[in-house]
């Protein structure tokens, strides 16, 4: 399963699923890098950051956002 990180609520970072559910998932769960933004595999007990994933999605976001301020 994969999800980004929408952002950090107390002890619990809130996570947007692929399926567009929020979950909450403990911080002490996640690696200590992570951080709002970033796309994260959750398997089982695991999880990981996907850094690739990351770039790529910051980079279309950034031309969106681009495309949007142009005339």
């Amino acid at each position: 399963m994969r999800g980004i990180i929408d952002r950090f609520e107390e002890r619990y970072a809130v996570v947007e699923l692929d399926n567009k559910h929020m979950i909450n998932i403990e911080k002490n769960k996640i690696p200590l890098k992570a951080k709002e933004g970033d796309v994260i595999i959750i398997n089982n007990e695991n999880i990981t950051i996907d850094y690739e994933e990351t770039i790529r999605m910051k980079k279309e976001i950034e031309e969106l956002a681009k495309d949007l301020w142009e005339d």
